[in-house]
């Protein structure tokens, strides 16, 4: 009676190892593997861009560089007298680069929540470029989730921004 319950065992492990899908595997998922030189190169590029994306910020933040001549002024706002779904994110990026991060969630909450998104993701390709640490949930995140549902994501946490953005506008003409 041992004998086929051990061969019942092996059976079932048989199965789960070469019938299953790795992702499948509860046992078998890993957090961290070797990134390729590829991915090496691609996370440096990220973080040295976002890196200098962010040194922008900063020294408009302290007055030595006029991102107003960059960006231009708001055409929205000058056409219907009422915020854009981003007004105030350039704002709230300047804010959080000068480490107020409260202050810039205070400014439009989806500008800071982009920054914080943002400053997880350089963190992380900075891990993986100076390190060659590659997270596996990354892959499967991108793997599950279609980039339509991430872009819809987008959309509603910039609508919610405007939202607070366009009641605090209506709220100032109303006082």
């Amino acid at each position: 009676m041992r004998s086929f319950y051990n061969l019942d065992r092996i059976r079932i492990l048989l199965y789960f190892s070469w019938v299953m899908d790795i992702s499948q595997q509860v046992n078998k998922t890993k957090f961290f593997c070797r990134a390729t030189g590829h991915q090496r190169v691609a996370a440096v590029v990220f973080f040295v861009v976002t890196a200098g994306v962010w040194f922008l910020f900063h020294l408009a933040g302290n007055g030595k560089v006029d991102l107003g001549i960059l960006l231009g002024p708001c055409g929205f706002k000058q056409q219907y007298n009422l915020p854009c779904p981003t007004c105030g994110m350039t704002h709230s990026a300047i804010a959080f680069c000068e480490g107020k991060i409260l202050e810039s969630f205070y400014i439009q909450p989806a500008g800071a929540l982009f920054c914080s998104v943002l400053a997880i993701c350089a963190f992380l390709a900075l891990l993986t470029g100076v390190l060659g640490v590659y997270f596996m949930p990354i892959d499967r995140f991108f793997r599950e989730v279609r980039i339509g549902y991430i872009i819809a994501a987008l959309l509603i946490i910039t609508a919610a921004g405007w939202a607070v953005t366009i009641a605090r506008a209506i709220a100032a003409k109303i006082n």
